[in-house]
């Protein structure tokens, strides 16, 4: 039968303060604790220990699966991949959009007229919003995560509302990205690195762990960093400041977490996305910069959670986890309309945010059987709490330039047309998700067959509010409930392959209409749309040889569509309103392999196969065409080779593929294919002092390729964002 939850890995946390409060008998030792210290074990639905990796360390071995805890992947009826800190470090990633290139499943792209970081999971977006932070909605930094505060990033793909519930952020149709944060190791850590890339941006950082108690059972790991310096794009610059405290316990039947973390990130003159008028316009030069001097992105983001797990029994484990964010964010921005010629026009656009939002999980899991039949029993209950103040400043003189000129103009002044007040925002949306989940997980024929039955329960109510006076916007106070129901069967065919399918459906709160999108003001800005629900049918096959591991699935998944449309042009300004229209079908399919299939070689790649297309439409306009930004094909394949002849040496490559991509619903403009190449090399060795030096070097881009790399990334919009150029990377590594 399933075995029970009660964790002999070491791996979750505890703040001192926490230790203060914790009963006397988990701070004592006895005879059986030596038991709970062992390495790399999964344990099956915990909720803090995330077990092993492949051979190479890119890969993790089990990944979350929401209320359902960490699963081994054999053992999960979804598809997913984890990848490592030490990935990160060996690819010098900057943040965790570097970490999920390497997942040929999954795109990246640009938030709507900002810089927010936007992934495409089965054609489909998940805003930075809505990734979670070990399991929380909310918390992290809204814009963009630095790399070293991160130990994995998990990739959920499909539909998830069982298993996470509806994201406040309104995307995640198509999957989840999980953070998990950082834990002090068995081994004491004290790692500097410092580094460069190309334009003279500077890194450095330090990633400081250690445990104690009579047992080791206390971790604390510490992690800073920062950059500062020009970019390799033209004229741009980034100043970063990050830093967080992971604190943890572990005693025999009780295990504690607590994270904090600030982060700082600053960029001058931002290379913005294109929204094309009419035709693409021909590529920049790689490094060009056709940023309106002046503009800028600035974000200050306070966050933490806590979560902990005590073992009532042997066979019953309860869990709870809390956590909140303070952020606040400005941004002057100008991002451009360009026609064929490159010539343009731009507005300026100031906003202001300040976030305050409050998660929390808690549930039980109980194991038990019925004659011959396995139990695994989990019920959950979470609440997302998210209050927002905006304000935003619009200028209605028109800047104009060519993307290919060097010589760009400067920012007018602050626009009179405005929503609130820039140093003053008032609140203008509040939401609060909230909801309750059971599920069980049947085992059959010794655990090698599992099926999985649940369904969570999800109120969502959201409400807007005036700009200027704060008070609620008619008919924008929002309140609507909805059942999400989801199955899932795994098949373990031999000890190294399982069969899995999975039912699920997913569910979205409508969106709040922004108050633009890129250039174009929407008229209907504050209005809430309804909901969006769809449904998903998957199945695949995995493989685990221990070492290294392939995932192969095909689905289908549907959702409601959203579009910019009803555009108007007057005076200069276009003008339009978001709404509803049909419903938009993916049918794909997915193949990937991870790990080391023989000494030395480590592998990440496969490829995806999407068809994605606006299945149903308002009056059949476009119905059948496929979507905005959504390629047919995606390929990638990360390689790292250990060179035997010179121990230490490594090098590495990685090489990324994109279809061609539509620019609009009617599918008769489109971006170009591309193709992407990086390269780089590390050399390990240990000095006469016995520290431990890593000497890394890439070269990302390698070709210097200029393409428009995404379209959209926002429902109905289609601006696009242009490759990074080609950039050198060096830096070195200390373990003192």
């Amino acid at each position: 039968m399933l075995s029970s939850f009660k964790v002999v890995a070491p791996s979750a946390l505890v703040l001192t303060v926490a230790l203060a409060t914790t009963s006397p008998s988990f701070a004592q030792t006895s005879p059986g604790d030596d038991d709970l210290y062992q390495d790399e074990v999964v344990v099956t639905g915990s909720q803090v220990d995330f077990g092993g990796t492949y051979e190479g360390g890119d890969i993790g071995k089990a990944a979350r699966a929401g209320l359902l805890g960490n699963l081994p992947y054999l053992d999960a009826p979804f598809s997913s991949l984890s990848f490592t800190a030490e990935l990160a470090r060996e690819q010098q990633a900057l943040s965790i959009t570097d970490l999920i290139r390497n997942d040929p499943t999954v795109g990246t792209a640009k938030g709507f007229g900002n810089f927010q970081e936007v992934y495409i999971l089965r054609g489909f977006p998940v805003f930075s919003d809505d990734v979670t932070y070990n399991g929380l909605y909310g918390i992290l930094p809204r814009q963009f995560l630095a790399a070293e505060l991160v130990d994995r990033v998990e990739v959920f793909r499909g539909a998830n509302a069982f298993l996470n519930g509806a994201a406040p952020g309104t995307s995640g149709a198509g999957g989840n990205i999980n953070i998990v944060p950082k834990r002090a190791d068995a081994e004491d850590l004290n790692r500097i690195t410092l580094g460069l890339r190309s334009g003279g941006e500077f890194t450095g950082a330090a990633d400081i762990g250690r445990r104690f108690g009579a047992r080791d059972e206390i971790g604390l790991r510490a992690n800073g960093v920062f950059r500062n310096g020009r970019t390799a794009i033209d004229h741009q610059r980034r100043d970063l400041g990050a830093f967080a405290l992971g604190a943890s316990r572990e005693g025999a039947r009780a295990r504690f977490s607590a994270d904090l973390g600030y982060q700082t990130n600053r960029l001058d003159n931002p290379r913005p996305q294109i929204t094309p008028s009419g035709a693409i316009p021909d590529v920049p030069e790689a490094d060009a910069n056709y940023a309106i001097k002046g503009t800028l992105t600035d974000e200050r983001q306070v966050f933490g959670a806590f979560r902990g797990e005590f073992d009532v029994t042997d066979d019953v484990m309860g869990w709870a986890a809390f956590g909140g964010r303070e952020g606040e964010e400005a941004n002057v921005l100008a991002n451009p309309t360009a026609d064929a010629a490159g010539d343009y026009t731009a507005f300026r656009f100031d906003n202001a945010r300040e976030d305050r939002i409050l998660s929390g999980d808690v549930g039980v899991t109980a194991t038990f059987a019925t004659g011959a039949v396995g139990h695994r029993l989990v019920a959950s209950g979470s609440v997302v709490d998210l209050q927002s103040k905006n304000a935003f400043a619009f200028n209605f003189a028109a800047l104009s330039g060519n993307i290919f000129d060097d010589r760009q103009p400067g920012l007018n002044a602050v626009g009179n047309f405005t929503g609130g007040d820039l140093s003053s925002p008032l609140t203008t949306e509040r939401t609060i998700n909230s909801s309750a989940a059971i599920a069980d997980t049947l085992s059959f024929l010794d655990d090698r067959l599992l099926a999985t039955v649940g369904v969570r329960y999800q109120h969502i109510q959201t409400e807007t509010f005036d700009f200027n006076t704060g008070r609620g916007n008619p008919g924008t106070d929002f309140s609507e409930s909805a059942w999400t129901p989801a199955f899932g069967i795994v098949f373990k065919a031999a000890d190294t392959l399982s069969v899995f399918g999975n039912y699920a459906e997913n569910l979205q709160p409508g969106q709040i209409v922004p108050a633009a999108v890129g250039s174009t003001v929407v008229r209907n800005a504050g209005d809430v749309l309804d909901p969006y629900r769809g449904t998903q049918y998957e199945a695949g096959l995995k493989y685990d040889g221990r070492g290294f591991g392939a995932t192969f699935s095909v689905f289908d998944l549907t959702r409601p569509n959203a579009i910019l449309t009803n555009l108007r042009t007057a005076g200069g300004l276009t003008t339009g309103i978001i709404a509803p229209d049909g419903e938009q079908s993916v049918q794909g399919l997915e193949a990937t392999v991870y790990g080391s299939p023989m000494e030395g070689l480590s592998l990440i790649g496969g490829l995806t196969w999407l068809d994605a297309d606006l299945s149903r439409t308002e009056g059949g306009v476009d119905e059948g065409n496929s979507l905005i930004g959504v390629p047919d094909i995606r390929a990638s394949l990360n390689a790292r080779y250990d060179i035997a002849a010179l121990a230490g040496l490594s090098i590495d490559g990685r090489a990324t593929y994109s279809g061609e991509q539509f620019t609009n619903t009617a599918n008769t403009i489109s971006i170009d294919d591309f193709v992407r190449f990086d390269i780089g090399a590390s050399y390990r060795w240990s000095n006469r002092l016995d520290q431990d030096i890593v000497l890394r070097a890439r070269i990302e881009n390698v070709g210097d390729e200029k393409s428009f790399v995404s379209t959209g990334g926002f429902p109905g919009s289609n601006y696009l964002v242009q490759s990074e150029p080609r950039t050198i990377l060096i830096s070195v590594e200390f373990g003192l």
